[in-house]
């Protein structure tokens, strides 16, 4: 699991610096230098998920990734609820539900990779 979330986090953070200008489209308005953020995220995704590989590091690369799958719901919920066409993404509530509805599961999968929790797989 923790191999499967570094490569998607790494290749979304590739994306966010190969082609920003979709990213832009779903940044809300209230989000300064919005071209630099999509790219900072980008850079802070290739190195959680390059972290999240070495175990010194893991704790805090799974604390991290957990805040940044909080911090861009907001862009998340742009999309969906303003229906914003992002080229090469589906449109529809078919997509933006599960999309919306699977961001909890992106904080808990980091924190689970991280070793930060172990529900719902304890031992008894």
């Amino acid at each position: 699991m923790r191999a499967l979330m570094a490569l998607l986090y790494a290749a979304a953070g590739i994306a966010h610096l190969v082609v920003t200008d979709p990213f832009l489209l779903i940044v809300p308005d209230w989000v300064p230098a919005p071209r630099l953020v999509v790219q900072v995220t980008g850079l802070c995704e290739i190195a959680g998920a390059a972290a999240l590989l070495v175990p010194r590091w893991r704790r805090l690369a799974g604390t991290m990734l957990a805040l940044y799958a909080v911090a861009v719901f907001p862009a998340n919920i742009k999309h969906a609820v303003e229906g914003i066409a992002v080229p090469g993404l589906p449109t529809g509530w078919w997509y933006h539900g599960p999309r919306l509805a699977l961001q909890p599961v992106l904080v808990w999968w980091a924190l689970f990779c991280a070793c930060l929790t172990d529900w719902p797989f304890r031992r008894l």
